[in-house]
């Protein structure tokens, strides 16, 4: 059998999965970059915008499922995929994988061993630049993943996903590009006040899940306006972000301003 014969046969076992609502100026870009011997699977939860149309027409499975968190929506393509594929690989639709990726995964699949998740380092871009010291790498996501049962978790945060404790799992640091930051930056402060909502009702992770070392430092801290401060610090300063120029200073600023918001609706309204 030939090498790329051999290729096509191991990357036939793993299917991607791209989880959707309103990304139709993300997917192209996304999918156009996957290998055609990967099938593709869109998990849609509501799209107004034509997503599910564009999957459709660029030869995508789309399973359209109610929005029930990260971890439930993942969850449930492990479910869906599990009797035809022996793994499922994570990619949101405002990230992009490159060629080295797949080729490492393609040798990953010959011979996994007892590994159920495997942990991909990300590198985070803002308006087209990418951040190479700012958000504190290497930062690491469950993305490639056994489908056989549903080890998604959601976080302490309310709104995130971990992994349960008892999975084996490995790191590989081949970074995907994150585009989670456009040059519009409306959006993700409308996202992020929804997320602090969510995070200020959150309890405490589950006790089967997973806690990096981030979640556990995040922990530590006490809200409030100092917290604001030390995160800015952590990316602007301790993170070396000011070598990423004014990038690197917004990037500092956006999650400090993310910081403070949380505070602001913890406390509510003064007397």
């Amino acid at each position: 059998m030939s090498d790329s014969s051999l290729r096509s046969e191991l990357l036939a076992h793993c299917a991607v999965v791209v989880l959707t609502k309103n990304e139709v100026e993300n997917l192209g870009a996304c999918l156009a970059v996957i290998p055609p011997e990967l099938d593709r699977v869109v998990v849609d939860s509501g799209s107004t915008d034509g997503t599910v149309e564009l999957a459709r027409s660029l030869g995508c499975e789309v399973l359209e499922h109610p929005w029930g968190g990260f971890a439930g929506q993942r969850n449930t393509a492990l479910h869906a995929l599990r009797e035809n594929y022996g793994w499922a690989l994570f990619i949101d639709a405002d990230e992009i994988y490159g060629v080295e990726f797949f080729e490492w995964m393609s040798g990953f699949l010959s011979n996994p061993g007892d590994v159920e998740v495997v942990d991909v380092s990300s590198r985070i871009v803002l308006a087209g630049r990418k951040l190479n010291h700012a958000p504190g790498y290497p930062i690491y996501h469950p993305r490639l993943v056994r489908t056989g049962r549903p080890v998604f978790i959601v976080n302490a945060s309310n709104h995130g996903e971990t992994i349960v404790a008892d999975a084996v799992t490995r790191r590989i640091d081949i970074p995907y590009d994150h585009h989670s930051i456009g040059s519009d930056l409306r959006p993700w402060l409308e996202k992020h006040i929804r997320l602090a909502e969510m995070e200020v009702r959150g309890g405490r992770s589950h006790p089967r899940g997973r806690m990096t070392l981030r979640a556990r430092m995040n922990g530590l801290l006490a809200a409030g306006p100092g917290r604001a401060l030390a995160r800015f610090v952590y990316h602007y300063v301790l993170r070396l972000g000011f070598l990423d120029g004014i990038a690197g200073f917004r990037y500092a600023a956006m999650y400090a301003w993310y910081e403070q918001t949380k505070w602001l609706l913890k406390k509510g309204p003064s007397e």
